[in-house]
């Protein structure tokens, strides 16, 4: 039974590197991934080149595609999240964006935030009016996470950060537009000599 099992040893490692992959697929952030992808690579080659079907040879290749695939897995956010905060409450949701999926009223409504999570999908009201399918809105008030307010982009209007950049942008262009068309005037040292 043993010499079965190490005579199809490239075999095993091939099946049981796609079992691993699929218990990945079912419950995702168990990392299970990594040793399924060094078990199936490793159990490939040794399907694919029958001479490298050494069983210490399958084990070099499965440690160097397992510290492969741990690289790629931990340098590449496969599941979106690298680097940023995970939702850990539903006031954190205050201040999100994002979009109208199905046309939102005081009454009813759902919306898709940017950083919404793993069921980026919610239920709606704005706080007055309508707002159509489309339109970009901002999160007033969680509402526990079960049904948020919103309110639409455009609907709010300028803030007093907004006017002072505007202010700044507008001095900017303007002190570069005097120093374009001032005419370049010699010095008194330059006169002298």
């Amino acid at each position: 039974m043993l010499e079965l099992l190490f005579g199809n040893m490239p075999l095993v490692l091939l099946v049981v590197g796609l079992i691993l992959m699929g218990l990945e697929a079912i419950s995702p952030g168990a990392h299970l991934i990594v040793i399924g992808v060094a078990l199936v690579g490793a159990g490939l080659i040794g399907v694919l080149f029958p001479p490298v079907a050494n069983a210490f040879v399958l084990a070099g290749l499965t440690l160097v595609i397992g510290l492969a695939a741990a690289y790629v897995y931990n340098e590449f956010d496969f599941y979106g999240g690298k680097g940023t905060a995970q939702t850990s409450d539903s006031s954190s949701l205050a201040g999100s964006t994002g979009y109208v999926t199905e046309t939102v009223t005081p009454r009813d409504g759902q919306v898709k935030l940017d950083e919404g999570g793993f069921a980026p999908y919610y239920s709606a009201r704005s706080t007055s009016g309508t707002i159509e399918e489309g339109e970009e809105i901002i999160v007033l008030d969680p509402g526990g996470g079960n049904v948020l307010t919103v309110e639409s982009l455009g609907a709010i209007g300028e803030d007093e950060i907004d006017r002072a950049l505007a202010r700044g942008q507008a001095d900017d262009e303007e002190s570069q537009s005097e120093s374009e068309s001032e005419p370049e005037t010699e010095t008194e040292t330059e006169k002298s000599s």
